[in-house]
């Protein structure tokens, strides 16, 4: 019985990974191993920092957070402490924003947690 080679399904699978390397530099766009490599490669990266992408929002949340709250004369823990004590369900992305965009807003928040 003669080999049989699915090359109709090895070159759809060829050309979906060059698809993926288009704009890449070099051979890495169009020399197959060297764009199966880098698209492997790139897909790790791409998995690893989207998790990693959460942690660096929260810590600039965090930070934006300090800075709202120490203009205040509270630190962060302190004020996030007192918050969940009083109940105040505001997640650190929309405390951030307040701190940020809507000063007077979150000196309300910061005053009814000082209470």
């Amino acid at each position: 019985m003669p080999r049989s080679v699915n090359s109709v399904a090895s070159r759809a699978r060829r050309k979906r990974t060059l698809k993926i390397a288009r704009g890449y530099y070099g051979r890495r766009k169009n020399v197959w191993t060297v764009a199966k490599n880098a698209v492997e490669k790139g897909l790790v990266y791409a998995y690893a920092h989207r998790k990693q992408k959460k942690r660096n929002f929260r810590a600039l949340w965090i930070q934006r957070i300090n800075a709202g709250a120490r203009l205040h004369g509270m630190s962060y823990s302190e004020f996030m402490g007192k918050a969940n004590a009083k109940g105040i369900e505001l997640n650190r992305k929309v405390l951030a924003d307040l701190a940020m965009n809507h000063p007077e807003a979150f000196k309300a928040v910061v005053d009814s947690v000082k209470k």
